[in-house]
């Protein structure tokens, strides 16, 4: 009996010895070999200050943009109205045209944000922590810098490709509808004008046929007006320059207003040539051509479109440089203290480059040395 129990017990225990929850295996001995831990790209404190920069740039970014938007919507939607632009192409206008302005938002959406972001770091002592810490300039530039490498190479690609593309096909659509807004089938209970004011058609019914009912035709040739309305008519060479509206069972008449003496003819068959002028776009725009076109151009205004193309991603990294020393506040300074400093700065940095890119457009002698002597401007203030 005894010896039984001897062997149960010695059993258990080398169950429980060998199972891995047994607290004998968490006491065993630790190596005591140290093993390299990888180091991460970016530290915490990398993160939580890109993550502060990258918050605040894109809702600074997005602010100006909504701006952009409501003032790009009211007057696309204006011409829209003017030239009978339909919904669609009101929207590709307005998107294609948002993607021309991105590379004027974007610079100063990072470098506003850049300085908010930092500005409320310094209001709320959290900089100076870090200061007392060890963290020195280096440390800060490190994760704003990343997020630059990538706002840079998202304007290099929209300065060079995408918004001279975006710019030829805006206006490739403009054309297209005024074309088909001039050339395009009337529509029923709606006025159409033709030769600058000078011919104006109206039909009361219009019938997937193209038939028209109820037509009003009105020329005018210097002080003499002829107006003729007919039960139907038809709409020949719809969509072309050259145009025939055919009038069918109507009365013409014609005279000068104010005089007692009118010509009135009956008819059964009357037709009425239209010309209209051709809607071409304008292919010598600067900014409509491809970056490689103007590479291999000694034009002075080719020139001039190339710098500024280049200055766009240039710009951003500038300001970013710039916008760290920028935000330091000195005790007691509110939080948006260096607001107008920062604004006032990107207003003569943008300036003083609108103003050489004239000057290399014109051949003037302060162009020679092309934009690169402006950007070194607020790179030596930010190390001063």
């Amino acid at each position: 009996m005894l010896g039984s129990v001897v062997r149960y017990a010695r059993g258990a225990a080398a169950r429980l010895v060998d199972c891995p929850r047994c607290p004998l295996h968490s006491q065993a001995p630790k190596s005591t070999v140290s093993r390299e831990v990888p180091r991460p790209v970016l530290t915490r404190l990398d993160r939580y200050l890109l993550r502060e920069v990258a918050q605040t740039f894109v809702a600074v970014t997005g602010v100006l943009l909504v701006i952009l938007l409501s003032n790009q919507l009211a007057r696309v939607l204006g011409q829209a109205a003017q030239s009978g632009f339909p919904g669609d192409v009101v929207l590709r206008l307005i998107g294609l045209t948002t993607l021309q302005q991105l590379t004027v938002l974007v610079p100063i959406g990072i470098f506003l944000g850049i300085v908010l972001a930092l500005g409320r770091l310094y209001h709320e002592s959290e900089m100076t922590a870090m200061t007392a810490c060890g963290v020195g300039p280096v440390r800060i530039y490190r994760p704003i810098l990343l997020l630059m490498l990538v706002v840079t190479a998202f304007l290099a690609v929209l300065s060079f490709r995408v918004v001279p593309a975006a710019g030829a096909r805006a206006q490739t659509i403009r054309v297209e509808a005024l074309r088909a807004a001039q050339f395009g089938a009337l529509e029923a209970g709606r006025f159409r004008t033709f030769a600058s004011g000078d011919a104006v058609f109206y039909a009361e019914k219009v019938h997937r046929s193209g038939q028209l009912e109820g037509v009003f035709v009105q020329r005018r040739s210097k002080d003499r007006v002829e107006i003729a309305v007919a039960k139907r008519a038809e709409q020949r060479g719809a969509g072309q320059a050259e145009q025939l509206f055919v009038l069918y069972d109507g009365r013409r008449y014609e005279g000068v207003p104010g005089a007692p003496e009118w010509r009135i003819v009956e008819f059964r068959e009357h037709g009425i040539p239209v010309r209209l002028p051709e809607f071409t776009a304008k292919k010598d725009r600067r900014e409509l051509k491809s970056t490689q076109a103007l590479l291999g151009s000694a034009d002075d205004r080719d020139r001039a479109e190339l710098a500024w193309r280049i200055a766009v991603p240039v710009m951003a990294l500038v300001l970013t440089v710039l916008a760290v020393p920028l935000a330091k506040l000195r005790p007691r300074q509110g939080r948006f203290a260096r607001i107008a400093p920062a604004v006032l700065a990107y207003f003569l940095y943008s300036n003083l480059v609108a103003v050489v890119r004239v000057w290399i457009e014109k051949g003037s002698p302060g162009g020679a040395l092309g934009l690169w002597w402006v950007h070194l401007l607020p790179l030596s203030l930010a190390a001063y």
